[in-house]
């Protein structure tokens, strides 16, 4: 529901179809209609379709088999790409921002709780290596739950290089590897940051663990091995907003 909302509400999305349950018009029809016009409120511009009622099994027939959905989907255009120059552009003048990259993420629906987090604790973005790294997709959008319209999700040729540029705009760009020396602490992230995550069970490539200024890991009990990474990047980016608060 949220990402459909929020869809639908962002005036720089096009939106062509909106189809919704009939048997969940009680729940969806204001919130619908409240984003459509939010969105032609924004941008004169924009025009939102009707929606149209269906049964819950006419929906379900539109969707990917073993969809989860609430009664509720959006047929729309993909957002602009954004390119790492964005989020740099964006941080100009900031004396604390915060980039999230995730090194060979490669499940759609992490990749979109990240961004939900990233979103919650106000980062200026995430990126992702374009190779490997899945299309955005409808479970993606689901688990960002609405942080997809609100956040640019940057894709690039080289980690490495990318951490290069952002080195040569003032940030601090700190690695999360359990294999590191010094634990995340209250000083870490102070000022411009960029959070590194690596893959669950893979974690950082050599090269983008060599790269970083720093390395740092979580300080959690030896029962666990590791953290799900939507879990570590929701400790790292509320660490980074109890530092520069």
């Amino acid at each position: 529901m949220h990402a459909c909302i929020a869809a639908i509400a962002n005036p720089a999305r096009q939106v062509h179809r909106i189809v919704a349950a009939t048997q969940n018009a009680d729940d969806i029809e204001i919130p619908v209609c409240d984003a459509a016009n939010a969105a032609v409120q924004a941008n004169s511009e924009v025009v939102r379709p009707q929606i149209e009622w269906r049964d819950r099994r006419e929906l379900h027939a539109l969707l990917p088999r073993d969809a989860v959905h609430q009664g509720i989907c959006v047929d729309a255009t993909p957002l602009p790409h954004p390119v790492i120059e964005d989020l740099i552009e964006a941080a100009d003048g900031l004396s604390s921002a915060c980039i999230v990259i995730l090194d060979q993420a490669t499940d759609p629906r992490n990749i979109g709780a990240v961004m939900r987090t990233a979103a919650a604790f106000g980062a200026l973005g995430v990126v992702l290596q374009d190779k490997n790294a899945p299309d955005i997709t409808g479970s993606m959008a689901k688990a960002a739950s609405g942080a997809m319209e609100r956040l640019p999700l940057v894709r690039v040729t080289n980690l490495a290089r990318t951490l290069g540029q952002l080195k040569a705009a003032e940030f601090w760009c700190v690695g999360f590897d359990g294999h590191a020396d010094d634990y995340l602490s209250a000083k870490t992230l102070q000022g411009r940051n960029v959070i590194v995550l690596g893959a669950e069970g893979a974690g950082l490539r050599r090269l983008t663990r060599e790269t970083c200024d720093l390395l740092v890991k979580i300080p959690i009990s030896d029962a666990v091995e590791s953290l799900n990474l939507s879990n570590a990047a929701a400790i790292a980016l509320y660490q980074f907003v109890q530092s520069n608060s």
